[in-house]
């Protein structure tokens, strides 16, 4: 008989970043749903800093269209990447070791499996602009939070996120989160209707995989605990 500690290990484990999605349409309900139970989150002095919006048909389609075609115009001229700036630093301005190989090995195992060859910048490009069309999903996320508050409440906000990607996950819906959106964040910010003063957080992606396809087979490696845990007091 499966126990509750069986039933969390396994959609811990099962939970990864989906980049290919089946159109079929997720109910409102069953978001609505996830987002209530996703709040039970920890927020230090229970301040709750998310806040979210919700993007289905049209709307989802409109800021589709928007961003790619910014995408498709960077691409072309790369001298205009300074004129959008996300509302905070996501990566390090500088790479160090070991994350700068860990972040190779992570984006030349997605484009080894996809045959895209080191160098070839058109299908690179391609691949990234999934990204802004949700990769194909009925429902795009956004979270966003008050300027007011500090780097704690992204800690919280990492708390609420991981509950919603398993909330789905137990329900057979899987999810991408992106922070690929915040380069992107006045247009988007514009975009939703958010007040000057929220931030942008990240976005994500909400619906059905394609289990057929195959980026969906790309599972990112992970350090097992004696790699990053030290003991102390023994």
């Amino acid at each position: 008989m499966s126990t509750v500690k069986d039933s969390i290990d396994e959609i811990i484990r099962a939970r990864h970043s989906v980049r290919a999605f089946l159109p079929n349409p997720v109910p409102k309900t069953l978001i609505m749903e996830l987002l209530d139970l996703a709040a039970r989150a920890p927020s230090g002095s229970n301040l709750q800093p998310w806040q979210v919006y919700v993007l289905l048909g049209p709307s989802k389609e409109q800021l589709v269209k928007k961003v790619c075609a910014l995408h498709d115009d960077l691409f072309l001229h790369p001298e205009r990447r300074e004129e959008f700036k996300p509302d905070y630093a996501y990566y390090p301005s500088k790479w160090i070791s070991p994350f700068i190989e860990r972040r190779r090995e992570n984006g030349w195992g997605l484009y080894s499996l996809l045959g895209i060859a080191k160098g070839d910048k058109e299908k690179m490009h391609q691949q990234h602009r999934k990204n802004f069309e949700f990769f194909g999903a009925p429902v795009g996320l956004f979270f966003t939070a008050h300027r007011s508050l500090e780097g704690g409440s992204l800690i919280d906000y990492g708390m609420f996120l991981q509950n919603l990607m398993l909330l789905a996950k137990s329900r057979g819906l899987d999810t991408c989160p992106q922070a690929a959106w915040n380069s992107f964040s006045e247009v988007i910010m514009s975009h939703i209707g958010a007040s000057r003063e929220e931030k942008l957080i990240c976005g994500m992606s909400l619906g059905w995989p394609d289990a057929a396809h195959v980026v969906n087979s790309f599972l990112t490696p992970r350090l097992s605990a004696e790699a990053f845990t030290t003991w102390l007091g023994e």
